[in-house]
């Protein structure tokens, strides 16, 4: 090979190389049945159709704040696409490190024409923030645990009760909804819950709340960790998200029961990081308007059951994708499973979650 033929061979694979790094997209997700939900009915379909784009998957999203925060001080944006709640969306977005968008521009309208902006409505909480699913954060409870003498727990505050209901509790390892649930047991009304954790006394009675089954109680950081310790047996009743319960229940067909009492509904969705390439940003619009329409958010619940956060994409829900039982009845807003629901208040905690993560930790370090 002579010199001329050597370097345009090398200028050939550099040029090729530099072309698939550009067709890779880094989505970050939560993992677990969300994630595979999310691979089914948006990652498979779009790289069918675009046969040149390689969707990597990260499941870095219980820590994105703190990451996108590093990746930004560090100049050093390595992240596409992430999922993320909507308090952590507005966080994001109020320090720039995540990009406002017209909703309009970004995503495609409903079937009938309505602009996505209002297909989505009110769910739209951020500049920055992209809807996807609305789901809950609930508990699920062993149905053979001897020591109840048959037995079931019927509302929330079951879970504070180790006389009547004694075992192992599994609880995520946040301030969020923790302290919520605390306070509704310790006789706040749910109208008045944030207007006590304004106050240096109401955090202290959730955590005093909370430090009636702290001995009790296995702290979880991923979901999985709580389904597992449910399906072990090494816990009796658990906080995790609804879809997870779903799949331990309906899926692996485990010995556990849903309690929707006081279920705490949220929404997770899509943010762009500040800071990605400008040579990228159209892949990742391309990505985004493909998996926000209506027929791909109906296709994510026929995987898990998460209510899609268009409005045309209800009537669409059907049929589990391999079960195939009806999906509606085992969404969280599903009339039967909402009799008592918890409204989050995401731009609360927006303002909020920093400090009391650090009161959390110091109270769990005692």
């Amino acid at each position: 090979m002579n010199l001329k033929t050597l370097i345009l061979a090398t200028t050939a694979t550099a040029m090729f190389a530099g072309t698939a790094m550009a067709k890779d997209l880094t989505i970050v997700s939560w993992g677990g049945a969300y994630s595979a939900s999310q691979n089914n009915a948006y990652h498979k379909p779009y790289m069918e159709k675009n046969s040149d784009v390689n969707i990597i998957n990260d499941e870095s999203s219980p820590e994105a704040v703190a990451k996108l925060r590093a990746m930004n001080e560090a100049g050093n944006i390595t992240w596409d696409v992430v999922d993320v709640v909507a308090s952590d969306a507005i966080r994001l977005c109020d320090e720039g490190l995540a990009m406002e968008i017209d909703h309009d521009e970004w995503l495609a309208p409903a079937p009938d024409g309505t602009p996505a902006s209002e297909d989505f409505g009110d769910l739209i909480v951020s500049d920055c923030f992209i809807p996807q699913i609305v789901y809950s954060t609930t508990f699920g409870y062993r149905t053979d645990v001897e020591e109840w003498g048959g037995k079931e727990p019927q509302d929330i505050c079951a879970v504070f009760d180790l006389e009547n209901f004694p075992g192992t509790r599994t609880l995520e390892k946040r301030p969020i909804n923790n302290l919520e649930w605390a306070l509704l047991c310790d006789g706040v009304a749910k109208e008045d819950v944030y207007d006590v954790l304004e106050t240096d006394a109401g955090v202290d009675r959730a955590f005093a709340k909370l430090d009636t089954i702290k001995d009790n109680t296995i702290w979880w950081s991923a979901a999985a960790e709580a389904i597992q310790s449910l399906a072990d047996g090494e816990a009796v009743i658990g906080s995790s998200y609804n879809g997870r319960l779903f799949s331990a229940i309906v899926e692996q067909d485990q010995p556990i029961k849903m309690l929707w009492d006081a279920q705490v509904f949220d929404l997770d969705g899509w943010i762009i990081p500040a800071g990605v390439s400008e040579d990228k940003l159209p892949l990742i619009k391309d990505y985004i308007r493909f998996a926000t329409d209506t027929q791909r958010l109906a296709d994510q619940a026929k995987y898990i059951s998460y209510g899609p956060a268009r409005k045309s994409s209800a009537p669409l829900v059907s049929k589990h994708a391999t079960l195939g039982i009806e999906m509606a009845p085992h969404m969280p807003t599903d009339p039967a499973n909402a009799t008592n629901t918890f409204l989050y208040n995401y731009e609360w905690w927006a303002d909020y979650r920093d400090d009391l993560d650090a009161k959390f930790q110091a109270w769990l370090s005692q």
